[in-house]
């Protein structure tokens, strides 16, 4: 009151010493109103700011220092370390992801730091890092998950009896089931592979060394699926954002063709260009019948081959549709032992991981996985041209497990995601029957919710919003028919019961959720 009657008095001042008419003084007070008004509503912005990065423990990855940023605002700069290898200076394969962490306004620091958001490594850190892996704080990201050699190391994912993986025999242990299976299918051609070779060459089962300890005789697939003549594999890459729950995708923008450098036919094992695919492989661009799809027309790998698939007669989505249930089948069978190793650790949500899958198609277009890559290439130097596949690649990855959400300058968490962003089936939730949390549908309604489930749900929601051209393949997509209709879930965790509910009921009200 006192500093309006004193802002008054001078009004009343001005307007008789400068004889000012009324309606000057009416503009200048609403000025200064104004004014007031702006300097107070900044004001509040920065203290809801500073609340919202002290306050939800939810939103990940973060810390709690924060950086000073334009418009007196305050956005933390997340900060990134990277190791390849100790005696490693020349990092020229990792350009790309370098340069996608830039974009994302992360700033680079020393690994001896403790400070940091990210840790990106090129080898499986958790033995060769382990000091700085083993406390991370809650806002911390590794780019692997621990156990997931079990879905990498070639002998256990080859030896998986999983289906879409062609039949292997460990040895020396299982010669006899081998020797057994080349009776019933003399036709059958083989490979003989390790965990620590590359190369592979097709023999006869008689010229294998048998007794070799630490490697496996698998099938060749003898009657590939050509283009041009030519023998070629698809790479997918894969995201794991989250274990039990499972929550799996793939990079849908564009899958990586490789091509063998020569005709299979005639086929002599002894020349590999033929039908071994290696670092200087034959790629899309330089395939006569997908040419012109690429080069002139501006379409991606896979859409290059699709349109000369389809211009023979041959439906692709019955290819892509064998790799997706190929790679969910070997996540889920896996997870269980990635889920052990994970456990050593204070928290599960510390961890992602990007693979690339390799499959072979035969000519009656059935899918083979051949491997998984756990630090797949990414580096364009050899073929220059992969550069887009690679940075679209990394963008998608970075902004599906958060990165992007600190270019955000969201005034308060729930502005991204609160709590009606994450209800389901008001329906079952205003029911009697939902008072208590016996049924499983009951599950999902907020009395029944516990912190873990929410925060999982609301990070869930944000993948859903950052997944840029990723597509979800566990929980798989569905039709809303899909989702209405009766389903067993029995086979998977509980965790991953809880997940793959929650999505049906979001398609159900929201068919872009489907």
């Amino acid at each position: 009151m006192k500093i309006c009657h004193f802002y008054v008095r001078i009004m009343l001042k001005l307007r008789l010493l400068y004889k000012l008419p009324t309606i000057v003084l009416f503009i200048c007070s609403a000025c200064v109103i104004l004014l007031l008004i702006s300097v107070l509503e900044l004001r509040w912005i920065q203290d809801e700011h500073l609340k919202y990065h002290h306050d939800d423990t939810t939103v990940a990855p973060k810390t709690e220092k924060v950086t000073k940023a334009s418009n007196s605002l305050y956005l933390h700069v997340p900060k990134y370390v990277v190791f390849d290898r100790l005696d490693s200076t020349d990092m020229r394969h990792l350009k790309h992801v370098f340069e996608m962490l830039d974009y994302f306004n992360c700033q680079r620091t020393s690994l001896n730091a403790s400070d940091w958001d990210v840790l990106w490594s090129f080898y499986y850190p958790f033995r060769i890092l382990s000091t700085y892996v083993k406390d991370m704080k809650p806002h911390q990201l590794v780019n692997h998950f621990p156990g997931t050699g079990y879905i990498t190391n070639k002998v256990d994912l080859a030896l998986s009896g999983i289906a879409h993986i062609p039949p292997a025999f460990k040895l020396p242990n299982q010669k006899t089931a081998l020797l057994d299976y080349v009776k019933k299918h003399p036709q059958k051609l083989f490979v003989q592979k390790s965990n620590s070779h590359r190369g592979i060459r097709i023999q006869k089962v008689e010229d294998l060394n048998l007794n070799t300890p630490e490697t496996f005789v698998q099938e060749f697939i003898h009657n590939p699926l050509l283009v041009d003549g030519f023998k070629f594999d698809v790479g997918i890459y894969t995201i794991i954002t989250s274990i039990d729950p499972l929550r799996l995708y793939i990079y849908n923008g564009d899958f990586l063709l490789r091509f063998c450098p020569e005709k299979y036919h005639p086929f002599d094992p002894q020349n590999l260009n033929k039908y071994v695919i290696g670092d200087d492989y034959l790629p899309t661009w330089k395939v006569p019948s997908l040419m012109k799809y690429y080069n002139e027309l501006g379409f991606g790998m896979r859409e290059s081959l699709n349109a000369h698939l389809r211009s023979q007669g041959k439906n692709p989505q019955k290819i892509w549709d064998q790799m997706e249930e190929a790679i969910r089948l070997v996540v889920l069978k896996k997870e269980p032992q990635i889920l052990k190793a994970v456990s050593k650790y204070p928290s599960k949500n510390n961890f992602f991981e990007m693979f690339r899958f390799d499959f072979v198609v035969d000519d009656e277009l059935n899918v083979f996985l051949l491997e998984a890559n756990m630090s797949p290439n990414l580096s364009s130097d050899h073929y220059p041209p992969n550069q887009l596949l690679y940075r679209q690649v990394l963008f998608g990855l970075f902004s599906i497990v958060g990165l992007a959400h600190f270019k955000r300058r969201s005034l308060t968490p729930d502005a991204e995601v609160a709590l009606k962003n994450i209800m389901v089936d008001s329906k079952s939730c205003s029911s009697h029957m939902c008072e208590t949390c016996m049924s499983p549908e009951c599950q999902l309604c907020m009395n029944c919710l516990t912190a873990s489930n929410i925060r999982t749900l609301k990070q869930t929601y944000r993948e859903f919003n950052n997944k840029q051209d990723n597509k979800r393949i566990f929980p798989p997509t569905m039709t809303p028919e899909e989702a209405a209709a009766p389903i067993d879930l029995e086979d998977y965790s509980s965790e991953n019961q809880f997940m793959y509910r929650w999505f049906r009921k979001k398609c159900l009200m929201d068919v872009h959720w489907c």
